[in-house]
């Protein structure tokens, strides 16, 4: 989720997703941030929801899994 206008927090959560998804990824990995509505509204139609115990701001992400091929 993007930081909301005027909010002064730094982020540093993020640097450690992206660590984590080149480092697991078969393939490119790319971050878009979402604004906060855009965000929810996403969240609406996800498959799961997975609720974890960190606590840093703006550490909410979704995961989307690509096509996964046969064989």
């Amino acid at each position: 989720m993007q930081v909301d206008p005027g909010d002064p927090v730094e982020v540093n959560i993020w640097e450690a997703y992206i660590r984590t998804a080149v480092t697991h990824a078969e393939q490119d990995v790319s971050l878009v941030e979402l604004e906060r509505a855009a965000f929810y509204e996403r969240c609406r139609n996800a498959y799961a929801v997975v609720a974890t115990g960190e606590s840093a701001l703006y550490a909410n992400l979704i995961i989307r899994k690509g096509v996964v091929a046969a064989g």
